[in-house]
């Protein structure tokens, strides 16, 4: 979850709700990034700033704006494409190009933005995908930029948890791993050795998520993708990394006696068009 997207407080499908009379506007927020930030294309670093702020708006990613300065001069070319965003007016589209890349719609400025919205004036945003790689200070960002509001925890517990495929014993464990990720109900991540690995069948198909790495799935009997794996998790929640988490949706999962449900704040959106990245690019972050 972030400020503004997946079940943020600021998103369409909050979690939450604010205690006032009336429902909120769509409110869009901006904030300055406090971090070098710098973007690479082709062999070339095309924007380099400690000067980013970024945008949020209900239902996106956070998206990183460069002062136009801090962007090499020649590389962006306008394309005569432009778009209409129903708070900010209209946006002008650029290609970029390099002498071994030439992309169209790979950025964009708005062009006359209303007075409350002047601090993105003479800023430009990058097309995720379009783009090779984004960077904070000499460490690679991938999939968005990375959004203040998200956090996760990870905790011990002694909590007992039982997953059953009908009659059949797929998990039974005290020593579960609770991870609480900012939005979303708990997920509980059980140790390989407490899983009969003969229950899972590995899917074809990975997610990927850019706070916790590349998620493997697997079948339940006849129920698939019913459970997943961080084999490589980000160091960052390295915890989790190779344990095994049900869906209790898909399967009968038990805690503490109590039979689990899917909640509300668990059913994640669909990656966005930003998610461009295969595994060997993940596997590669930096």
């Amino acid at each position: 979850m972030g400020l503004a997207w997946q079940q943020g407080p600021l998103a369409t499908r909050s979690v939450g709700h604010f205690l006032t009379p009336e429902p909120l506007p769509a409110l869009l927020f901006v904030e300055p990034l406090r971090r070098r930030m710098r973007v690479r294309f082709g062999d070339a670093w095309i924007a380099d700033s400690q000067d980013v702020v970024l945008l949020h708006e209900p239902g996106r990613y956070p998206v990183a704006y460069f002062p136009r300065e801090d962007v090499t001069s020649g590389v962006l070319v306008d394309d005569g494409h432009v778009t209409e965003h129903a708070d900010l007016g209209p946006v002008t589209w650029f290609g970029a190009r390099v002498a071994d890349r030439d992309v169209r719609r790979a950025a964009w400025q708005y062009a006359a933005l209303p007075n409350h919205a002047r601090v993105l004036g003479g800023r430009v945003a990058f097309a995720w995908r379009a783009m090779d790689a984004f960077y904070e200070e000499d460490e690679r960002i991938l999939g968005h930029a990375a959004d203040f509001y998200h956090r996760i925890d990870i905790r011990s517990t002694s909590r007992h948890l039982v997953v059953r495929d009908g009659d059949r014993v797929v998990a039974d464990t005290g020593r579960l791993l609770a991870l609480y990720e900012s939005g979303f109900a708990p997920r509980w991540y059980v140790p390989r050795e407490d899983v009969d690995e003969t229950a899972l069948q590995p899917v074809e198909g990975q997610t990927f998520c850019p706070y916790k790495g590349l998620a493997s799935y697997y079948a339940v009997g006849d129920r698939p993708r019913a459970a997943w794996s961080y084999p490589n998790a980000w160091t960052e929640v390295q915890r989790v990394s190779n344990f095994v988490s049900f869906e209790p949706d898909k399967v009968d999962v038990f805690l503490d006696g109590r039979q689990l449900h899917l909640e509300p704040g668990q059913t994640v959106i669909a990656h966005g068009v930003d998610r461009g990245l295969d595994a060997d690019e993940i596997h590669t972050r930096t």
